[in-house]
């Protein structure tokens, strides 16, 4: 596991986990973005990579993916690199899909990810059970690599892959794609209980949470809250209104979905 993602274990929770992609509208605006997400309290950064056959998108991250043209993993990965530069400190994970992964090829995955200063990696669309030795090669080279389970996910599964499970656990709110929603899955809460007594490391729930109220409804029940299509929409929309000070009035919306997370 990378250093950074062990430090998540002794921060307050719940812990903020934004989604943003790579190349939406540019490479600039992508650190831009990255370091006021920084500012304004996010723990760990997820970092997509544009896909045509993205199996999880939902419309508002498949529209992200056809502005950011050009974007591909190696040019995302030595973005980190520049965030870093700039002063971004919390963990980067890379979320890609399998295809552009074997494009791109491991070994020259990880020499990236050493090069450009990557934590972690996640591949929704890699079952668990065809990820052994990927996990195996994450685990020597120090890169977290991010498990995914879902309402569905029988107990006896949902054991032994948050036991294997690196940096923190992904739970999955709803069946389908990412997006905006009013409820989640009946089982939601039943998977959050379940997967907090089988590890140690920080439990998140993603898909679907896209206002204050949900933030705070699950925060109490998990460690970490990741957000993605609502942070998408809403920087596109302040864009296309004010192209050249949509920041600050980002950094207030931010701030009304996530503030006073420590004591959620």
């Amino acid at each position: 596991m990378s250093a950074r993602f062990e430090e998540l274990k002794t921060k307050a929770k719940p812990l903020f986990i934004p989604f943003i992609m790579a190349g939406d509208p540019s490479p600039e605006e992508t650190i831009e973005l990255a370091l006021l997400l920084q500012d304004e309290g996010a723990d760990v950064l997820e970092l997509g990579i544009p896909y045509s056959d993205p199996l999880a998108d939902g419309p508002v991250i498949q529209e992200a993916a056809k502005r950011a043209k050009g974007m591909t993993i190696e040019k995302a990965m030595q973005l980190v690199k520049q965030m870093r530069e700039q002063g971004l400190e919390i963990p980067v994970l890379i979320f890609t899909y399998i295809n552009p992964f074997l494009q791109l090829g491991e070994e020259r995955f990880f020499t990236l990810a050493k090069e450009n200063d990557v934590d972690g990696l996640l591949i929704p669309d890699l079952p668990f059970e065809e990820s052994e030795s990927l996990r195996q090669r994450c685990r020597e080279e120090h890169i977290s690599y991010i498990s995914l389970v879902a309402p569905t996910t029988s107990p006896e599964r949902l054991y032994h892959i948050a036991q294997e499970s690196q940096g923190f656990l992904y739970c999955v709110s709803s069946l389908g794609v990412t997006g905006e929603r009013k409820d989640f899955h009946p089982e939601t809460k039943r998977l959050l209980r379940e997967a907090k007594s089988f590890t140690d490391i920080p439990v998140a729930l993603g898909f679907g949470i896209s206002t204050r109220a949900q933030f705070i409804e699950v925060g109490k029940v998990c460690d970490g809250v990741i957000i993605g299509s609502s942070i998408i929409r809403k920087v596109h929309e302040l864009r296309m209104e004010n192209p050249k000070n949509w920041k600050k009035t980002f950094g207030s919306y931010i701030s009304s979905l996530t503030k006073e997370k420590a004591g959620v």
